[in-house]
């Protein structure tokens, strides 16, 4: 990725982080783990993780229900001359580190 890409994309995920906090219900805690943009910067991705997992398909739900306002809270605090079209994911990678982290407990 480049240098201009990295940092787009994790101002990205600070916003992101700060937009979903301030708009969650307090029924679950949804955590920004990272967030990825296309080379063109047109198009992004944020990974998210949720705490209690059984909560982890409706707070998906109300992310993705909330990305207009996130896209026009982007647009206040983004220098960029783009804002890119936001899409929101679970973020697997983190469910699997953390699957492999429980297992070497067992043992």
């Amino acid at each position: 990725m480049l240098e201009r890409n990295k940092k787009v994309a994790n101002h990205l995920k600070e916003l992101a982080a700060e937009f979903l906090g301030r708009e969650n219900n307090k029924t679950s805690l949804i955590t920004v783990t990272g967030a990825t943009c296309s080379p063109d910067l047109k198009r992004a991705t944020i990974f998210i993780t949720v705490f209690p997992l059984d909560k982890e398909k409706t707070a998906l739900e109300f992310a993705k229900r909330k990305r207009p306002e996130l896209r026009e809270f982007l647009k206040k605090n983004m220098t960029t001359k783009n804002i890119p079209f936001v899409d929101i994911a679970i973020d697997l990678g983190e469910k699997h580190r953390q699957k492999i982290d429980e297992l070497l407990r067992e043992k």
